[in-house]
């Protein structure tokens, strides 16, 4: 901070001085051009009208047209004239310099002081910023700058850095929801097998309730290997793509739609699926997690009877469902990890909520976007826009 104000000092007292200097140079040129002119002019009709020795019978050439306007005068006039305006011109030029010398030096020292004060003025948003940056902590995210400055560049700094804290205390909120959820989701589990456990076995439980416990054991294990899962898978997508190829997404949400008929019948749901050919460049199996987490999601959150609509087109992946009624101001967060429209339910193939928060992690991986909302008559529909490449390069990749 100390070095940039020095530089800035430097710099503005160094530009006032040069101009200091320019201006006492034009005014000594244009001084010394008259000053002896103006001497003779004034003194020569003051000289007696006597004969120097020596003096020229000629008069000299008159060396200003102020002359014009003065009587005639004779050569011993203008001979005496000549060395009183030499010697005073000299004596009053000695004299300007040595006053502008001493002018010029307070007027230095000014320049100095003035432009190490304009440079800690100006460079005092600078500071708050940084003083700032060094008090933050994951304490204190709240702060902000808040600088009160007219318009300008230094106001647009400390507005954009206020605006990255802003975001920075939204993502460090989101992490710490995360690792609270994630917590009890994970505890949750192991609370029912040690449950289980300790009060089922006790006191030498009969075959068939041993069996019991054994089912509802393996079942937790399997719900907490689910959601480790989702953790892990999140993980990844979050971390971005480490390859990239051609993937038919139409291709793609047939296969995922195939491999989920059998739960579509168990719980009387129809599938109806609407695919035109698309190609996305990206990661094969994050996108077939994608797509199998949105028609698993719209399966599981509905009722019997229900439908599900799945399309795929240009504009990206559309899967639409009935079911209960969404409360649109909750759509939003459904995409953060472990948020669910509804209270918890322990039933079998339950989610652990990370559906929809891997659907947006996988979709901004690819460089694209997730959006939802809530149907009229109930149930939702999920939106994933992908880059798609064009057509002749999809009926290429073939």
């Amino acid at each position: 901070m100390n070095s940039e104000r020095t530089r800035l000092a430097a710099l503005y007292g160094g530009l006032l001085v040069m101009a200091g200097v320019l201006l006492l140079a034009i005014v000594y040129l244009l001084v010394s051009e008259g000053v002896y002119a103006g001497i003779v002019t004034a003194v020569a009709p003051a000289v007696p009208a006597t004969r120097l020795d020596g003096a020229a019978t000629a008069a000299p050439t008159l060396p200003s047209s102020d002359w014009a306007r003065t009587a005639v005068l004779e050569p011993g006039q203008i001979a005496v004239a000549q060395k009183v305006s030499t010697v005073a011109g000299d004596a009053a030029l000695s004299q300007l310099l040595t006053v502008s010398g001493v002018s010029l030096a307070v007027y230095s020292a000014l320049s100095v002081a003035l432009a190490w004060w304009m440079a800690g003025r100006v460079l005092r948003p600078v500071g708050v910023i940084t003083a700032r940056a060094r008090r933050l902590s994951g304490s204190n995210l709240h702060e902000r700058i808040a600088l009160k400055a007219p318009p300008g560049e230094l106001k647009e700094l400390a507005d954009t850095f206020d605006g990255m804290l802003d975001r920075i205390q939204e993502v460090v909120a989101a992490r710490q929801r995360f690792a609270a959820n994630a917590a009890h989701e994970l505890r949750t589990p192991l609370a029912v097998q040690r449950a289980a456990a300790e009060i089922g076995l006790a006191d030498d439980p009969p075959p068939e309730k041993v069996a019991w416990i054994r089912d509802k054991l393996i079942d937790t294990a399997a719900s907490s290997e689910r959601l480790i899962e989702g953790l892990l898978l999140l993980a990844v997508s979050d971390e971005g793509l480490r390859r990239r190829e051609r993937v038919a997404l139409d291709e793609t949400t047939a296969t995922v739609t195939e491999a989920l008929a059998a739960e579509a019948k168990e719980r009387d749901i129809t599938v109806e699926v609407t695919a035109r050919p698309v190609t996305v460049e990206g990661d094969a199996v994050l996108l077939d997690h994608l797509v199998h987490n949105l028609v698993a999601n719209a399966l599981r959150h509905n009722h019997p009877g229900g439908t599900v609509r799945v399309r795929v087109g240009p504009d990206g992946l559309e899967v639409a469902n009935t079911g209960p009624v969404v409360d649109p101001a909750t759509v939003p967060l459904l995409f953060e990890p472990f948020r669910r429209a509804r209270a918890r339910r322990h039933a079998p193939g339950e989610g652990a909520g990370l559906g929809l928060s891997i659907v947006a992690s996988v979709a901004r991986a690819h460089g694209g976007d997730a959006a939802a909302s809530a149907n009229p008559g109930g149930g939702l529909t999920a939106r994933v826009v992908l880059p798609a490449r064009a057509p002749e390069a999809a009926a290429q990749c073939r």
